[in-house]
């Protein structure tokens, strides 16, 4: 661990064990059981709360079970306060990498565009990374092929090479984070599915759900993509535009590939395991059986065959980059429903009318989850307002905005 990562985890701690006596006796209703709401609740127990993780279905079966699932600080993280929040993000992982071996892996992400005016303006992006302290720059052809000798460069001459970037199986470590959460005296409770609170003024007093009523102080809606449960619990609406995409994971595979590649077309990484992880970069294609089967926000196809059909389209997409990749089997193909404020940037915070309903909605979920646990762990712990959240608050005035 180097010398900047230390002093960010000792500091984390630090904080921690000072909020540590004011949580003993909170109660902490975290709903929601994806990587966000798991960090959160991981945090919050650490720090001496009570708290019970709640989910209509399980963990990480909703969007954390259909990401990309990449750790990253690149060019699209805008502004810069946004850009620095993810990289605490990336720094926080490899702490909840070594203290709680959660396997995650490094070695950074390719990408490129097959457009001349859209690499032009990627070597500009990566210019400005550079500037923030990332450590990326621009390879040709041939370094290219260095690091990557089993992918094709295709559609152009160079690809921005962001060495910090890692992957992560978001399922694993969403499981991995609530095992430890029990560990310090959490509980989890599924199938349950929140339905509203219960107040005395401003006062939160229960938090209730489909299997009962649970006895709180504060209630953490880390529910993802479901548009109505903000206004719900918190009175405020969220301008969102979650849309889906599909990911699809190969069976275990001989080392294909090494690092993130990020192509037109389709993004494609291999873990561990052997596993290819693939998510388009366009999304499925817009007919109306697509359409339809979209209505009610599911997570899985109708049927296995299917989801198979999607996953070996994708695979199509990926052979032309990777070769060698052809003759794989599709093992899982799903649809994951993107949490996404219209301005791009998580909302993280109270609505004051509603000060003890704190709003959790993520993007990047994976990239920034280690992070917002801490931060989130903090505020509701100590009863403090962070300036590092400033920019996240739900009564922000929302602008949509497009950025890749």
């Amino acid at each position: 661990m180097d010398r900047r990562t230390l002093l960010k985890t000792a500091a984390a701690l630090a904080g921690l064990g000072r909020f540590a006596a004011a949580a003993t006796g909170l109660r902490v209703v975290v709903a929601g059981a994806g990587i966000v709401g798991a960090s959160i609740a991981w945090h919050l127990a650490r720090a001496g709360a009570s708290v019970t993780v709640i989910d209509k279905q399980g963990p990480a079966t909703h969007a954390s079970r259909g990401t990309f699932a990449w750790i990253n600080a690149t060019w699209a993280k805008q502004p810069r306060h946004y850009h620095r929040l993810n990289q605490d993000g990336l720094s926080q992982w490899k702490t909840l990498q070594q203290g709680l071996e959660i396997p995650v892996r490094w070695g950074g992400s390719l990408e490129w565009f097959d457009r001349a005016e859209r690499q032009a303006s990627l070597a500009g992006q990566i210019a400005e990374q550079v500037a923030w302290g990332e450590p990326a720059r621009m390879l040709d052809a041939d370094e290219f092929s260095a690091l990557e000798p089993g992918v094709k460069l295709l559609g152009a001459e160079s690809a921005a090479y962001s060495p910090n970037d890692g992957a992560v199986d978001p399922v694993l470590a969403t499981r991995i984070l609530l095992s430890s959460a029990r560990s310090s005296g959490a509980r989890i409770q599924h199938p349950c599915e929140l339905r509203g609170i219960r107040t005395d003024g401003h006062r939160l007093v229960a938090v209730e759900t489909s299997t009962g009523t649970l006895p709180a102080d504060r209630l953490v809606v880390a529910t993802g993509a479901e548009p109505r449960i903000p206004e719900l619990t918190a009175g405020i609406a969220i301008p969102q535009r979650s849309t889906p995409g599909i990911i699809a994971v190969t069976r275990p595979l001989p080392r294909l590939i090494h690092r993130i590649i990020v192509a037109p077309g389709i993004h494609l990484h291999q873990r561990d395991d052997g596993r290819v992880v693939m998510g388009e970069q366009d999304g499925a294609p817009q007919t109306e059986a697509h359409a339809a089967r979209l209505q009610g926000r599911p997570n899985d196809f109708p049927s296995p065959v299917i989801a198979r059909q999607h996953g070996h389209r994708m695979l199509e997409i990926a052979r032309r980059y990777v070769p060698e990749i052809e003759g794989a089997e599709i093992e899982q193909a799903v649809i994951g429903w993107r949490p996404l404020p219209i301005d791009g940037h998580p909302v993280l915070g109270t609505n004051p009318q509603r000060p003890h309903v704190y709003l959790a909605i993520m993007h990047s979920g994976v990239s920034l989850a280690p992070a917002v646990g801490q931060l989130v762990a903090q505020e509701l712990t100590g009863d403090v307002s962070l300036d590092a959240l400033a920019p996240y608050r739900p009564t922000r005035s929302f602008r949509q905005v497009r950025r890749y």
